[in-house]
């Protein structure tokens, strides 16, 4: 179970009840640890459920998301009706209430320790560890990786492009640094002035890969997955840690699962396996890299 709490700075953080040790699946963890062990380099992929130990929600069905954004539900727009470049053009306070709600989140809110664990469990390893997430919320940078070791493959909140990506944009990716949303979260809908385009003036959205989307600018993440590619080849033993990555967009499954290298599957829900290299682990992402880390110092 977790209870999640506000402290100062309007900062989240969550407090964990200690895991029923009974109850523990100790021939995976063990195998999970020993896998950690052999491995010379760990990918860490990671969907919507690692966040959820932050306080972020996970938008997991129509009714989950429409709790965090009553506005929405009396609108009776689902999670993949509103991330959708349209409203920009048609509504664009309307998309700035939602993705700046969110971007306000995402700013105010601390990773959980299971990051820190995974910067441990990587640091004995020659190759280090590098991140492939679907996540947009930056918190693998605000926990300190290395940005150099971290693939956004849906892209970040956290940057900015134009809403119709003009010729003339130099550059066309930049961060939302200066960009602070001042959200009616009874409407979900923008009360300050909307982000512009420094080159046309237009308006512009986040960085992020929307449902339906051919006007994202994906230069930034390609320079990622290009990192990411040069990485794997120095790894002998490579080894996947995923992390709460569900079957709605299985983006982060499927590329873990190409690799045909060890994966550990860390997933309250989706956890099942169809490798003999794979190990199954039923638990939250942050329960279950405690549990593993204890293992592997005793």
């Amino acid at each position: 179970m977790v209870q999640i709490t506000g402290v100062q700075d309007k900062k989240l953080t969550a407090i964990f009840d200690p895991p029923d040790e009974a109850a523990l699946p100790e021939e995976a963890l063990a195998r999970a640890a020993s896998l950690l062990e052999q491995a010379d380099g760990l990918l860490i992929t990671t969907g919507a459920g690692m966040g959820v130990d932050s306080g972020l929600p996970d938008f997991r069905g129509t009714q989950g998301f429409w709790r965090a954004y009553p506005a929405l539900a009396k609108a009776r727009l689902s999670f993949e009706e509103i991330a959708n470049p349209q409203h920009f053009r048609d509504d664009p306070r309307l998309a700035w209430g939602f993705y700046g709600h969110r971007l306000r989140l995402y700013r105010e809110t601390m990773p959980h320790a299971g990051y820190a664990i995974l910067q441990r469990l990587a640091a004995h390893m020659a190759e280090g560890c590098f991140v492939f997430t679907s996540n947009v919320d930056g918190q693998f940078q605000k926990a300190g990786f290395d940005v150099r070791h971290i693939c956004e493959v849906h892209g970040s909140i956290h940057h900015l492009q134009c809403s119709e990506p003009c010729a003339s944009q130099v550059p066309a990716i930049w961060p939302a640094d200066g960009f602070s949303p001042d959200v009616d979260e009874a409407s979900c809908r923008l009360l300050n002035d909307l982000p512009r385009c420094p080159a046309c003036a237009g308006i512009a959205r986040p960085n992020i890969l929307m449902f339906g989307d051919g006007a994202w600018s994906d230069e930034r993440s390609a320079a990622q997955h290009a990192r990411l590619d040069a990485w794997r080849q120095r790894v002998e033993r490579l080894l996947v840690i995923e992390l709460g990555a569900g079957l709605a967009v299985p983006t982060v499954r499927w590329f873990g699962e190409s690799l045909g290298v060890p994966l550990i599957r860390i997933n309250l829900r989706d956890h099942e396996v169809g490798s003999s290299q794979a190990v199954s682990l039923p638990m939250g992402a942050a329960a279950a890299l405690a549990a593993i880390e204890a293992r592997m110092s005793a």
